[in-house]
């Protein structure tokens, strides 16, 4: 059936970072209309553990901006949506094996604290204060008590729920809609036009698609990574655990694969472990060399996890920009525009604080962090 809306936003992509600018924008009174070509979740949000990380940010946009979403998510979830998005504010665990590496920690935990994170250090012989389960021998570490995690897919679905917009899924947006003087009039689907002057790109890896079908360049590309799971087990794990070396991973450029254990359990019991890193486009084939690296990794940190079984592995595709900054707000390009993607691994943990900042930008407000670092247009003046 071919239809057509008219409404002040459209939102394409129902992921996560979507769903909260949905719900943020209808908070500020408007009417804004969902278009995914998949399901809720059905792409990078869908394939993620569920992180909101401050400790893994280093000092500057991105790290701000962690904290402001940090804050959204505790709000959200002291209004009603904790329980039912399994918001868990459980705090991380950085450790580091050597010397060396927990001398670079220490020093990324002090620049954080004088960002406004809490980032506290945990001698060796108190690891085990945290977490009585990981392995002997660590030189240390820091505990992050603003690390917290949700369950993905029902974030969204929670977010789009609360927000009371229409959500159209299983429809493909094949053009942005624009005036003879360039500016955005809505979106053209396989199922009908959406018409709204102002449409928000928030298609995670097919995020530069969407962009191209405004006219618009925006270099989106996919990182693909891994995440265990393993069988339910009792609560042994209380915080999310990660080495040191994690951080320098979602930094790097490199196109070979990368893993750096990141260790955690769930409410329902089973313990998902990540992260690997690697460019292979949109290859969804399963990497043995991958799975057997992330398995490695957990065993190091928790040896009682070589005993345990792993009942599947699941894939997903980071969207990423080549400066690992995520693109929030208007493109000049196109006027009436928007983007809210390229948060490469992070896009569930700066949702909430990307929602809002487009909201606000959306209602004509000053943005409560400077936008100008997340230029969409960024990429295309480094070229001229």
């Amino acid at each position: 059936m071919s239809e057509s809306l008219t409404c002040d936003v459209v939102v394409v992509g129902a992921g996560v970072v979507g769903a909260a600018t949905t719900l943020y924008a209808a908070r500020a009174g408007l009417d804004a209309v969902v278009v995914d070509r998949g399901p809720v979740a059905g792409g990078t949000t869908g394939a993620g553990e569920g992180n909101l990380l401050v400790s893994d940010k280093e000092p500057g946009p991105e790290l701000e901006l962690a904290l402001l979403s940090a804050r959204l998510w505790a709000g959200l979830a002291r209004e009603e949506l904790g329980r039912a998005v399994e918001y868990e504010a459980k705090g991380g665990l950085v450790v580091a094996g050597t010397d060396q590496a927990l001398a670079g920690l220490e020093k990324l935990a002090a620049e954080q604290r004088a960002a406004g994170a809490e980032a506290v250090p945990v001698p060796p012989d108190r690891l085990t204060d945290l977490e009585p389960y990981l392995a002997p021998g660590l030189a240390g570490g820091v505990h992050y008590p603003q690390d917290a995690q949700v369950m993905p897919a029902l974030a969204a679905a929670h977010l789009l729920r609360a927000s009371k917009a229409r959500v159209l899924t299983g429809r493909e947006v094949t053009e942005v809609l624009r005036g003879p003087d360039g500016a955005v009039r809505g979106v053209r689907t396989d199922r009908g036009d959406l018409h709204a002057p102002a449409v928000v790109n928030a298609a995670g890896t097919w995020g530069g698609e969407v962009a191209a079908r405004a006219g618009v360049s925006l270099p989106v590309l996919p990182r693909r990574g891994f995440v265990l799971v393993t069988e339910p087990l009792p609560p042994r794990i209380r915080h999310k655990v990660y080495a040191a070396d994690y951080v320098a991973d979602v930094a790097s450029d490199s196109a070979v694969l990368q893993t750096s254990p990141v260790v955690e359990g769930t409410p329902a019991g089973p313990v998902l472990i990540g992260a690997s890193r690697e460019r292979v486009g949109l290859d969804r084939s399963l990497s043995l060399p991958a799975v057997r690296a992330l398995a490695a990794g957990a065993t190091g940190l928790f040896p009682f996890l070589a005993g345990v079984r792993a009942l599947r592995a699941y894939a997903g595709f980071r969207p990423y920009l080549p400066d690992h900054l995520p693109a929030i707000g208007p493109d000049p390009r196109a006027p009436g525009l928007f983007h809210a993607c390229g948060h490469e691994g992070a896009g569930i943990g700066l949702a909430t604080g990307t929602g809002h900042l487009i909201a606000q930008v959306l209602t004509g407000r000053t943005p409560d962090l400077d936008l100008g670092p997340f230029r969409p247009e960024r990429f295309t003046e480094e070229g001229e």
